[in-house]
Order: C-alpha cells, then sequence, then structure tokens
C-alpha cells in the first residue's frame, strides 16, 4: 500500500532532495500548479529476483525450531482462538 500526498511545484522547488528522498522510502507524491495535480512522483520498480537469489537468501534463513515455535505462539495468543 501505498502513501500519497501532494505538493505544490513551488514546494518541490524548495525542498527537492527531501521529496525525493521521501519518494525513495515508497511514497508516491502528487505534484501540483496552481492546486490542480500535474504529475506524479513515485518509486523505481525494482526487477524482480531470480530463482538463484531467492534460493541464496533462503539458505541464509536460520533454523525454526517447530516445537519452541509453537510454544512462543501460544504464549502469545489465547489458546481458545
Amino acid at each position: 500500500m501505498w502513501l500519497m500526498s501532494e505538493v505544490s511545484i513551488r514546494e518541490l522547488r524548495n525542498h527537492a532532495g527531501k521529496v525525493v528522498d521521501r519518494v525513495a522510502r515508497g511514497e508516491r507524491i502528487t505534484i501540483t500548479r496552481a492546486g490542480k495535480a500535474v504529475a506524479e512522483l513515485r518509486p523505481v520498480s525494482r526487477p524482480p529476483l531470480t530463482a538463484d537469489a531467492l534460493l541464496r537468501r533462503w539458505r541464509r534463513l536460520p533454523a525454526v525450531d517447530p516445537v519452541a515455535l509453537r510454544t512462543d505462539i501460544n504464549a502469545i495468543f489465547d489458546a481458545r482462538v
């Protein structure tokens, strides 16, 4: 889910670095001129990971003890749920 906000052209001109930082963090920003939307800044889509990259990440994940996991879940949630 994206955040969406508006920035005037004047604010963009005066604070371009801060606006771009917000976009880099995932926010979509509509640029307005005289209160009317004229453009949109959005983060660049990242290319999908390859199967090899996903496998490398998966192999680095820590082992999970299913008994300890269940114990932790039971300690957090009501057992009646």
